[in-house]
């Protein structure tokens, strides 16, 4: 997963990106997803997710959320 944020670090427009929260959940996922959640002061929220295990990260940008949508998938392929 760290790769990928520092990818999407660079990205012009994110100022900073914050994982916080591990979490253990009931579903699996095999490959690792990331998905915007919720839109906070600054930025948004998302959710990282891979076999039994979902991390909250905070994404503080510029961006707006279909911009934010669209950086991600390009970067998670």
């Amino acid at each position: 997963m760290i790769p990928l944020l520092k990818r999407l670090a660079r990205v012009q427009g994110i100022q900073t990106i914050t994982p916080a929260v591990i979490r253990r959940v009931r579903g699996r996922c095999q490959t690792l997803q990331l998905r915007v959640s919720t839109p906070i002061r600054g930025g948004f929220k998302m959710m990282a997710r891979k076999g039994s295990m979902a991390q909250e990260v905070f994404v503080v940008t510029e961006l707006e959320l279909e911009q934010l949508r669209s950086v991600v998938e390009q970067h998670q392929s």
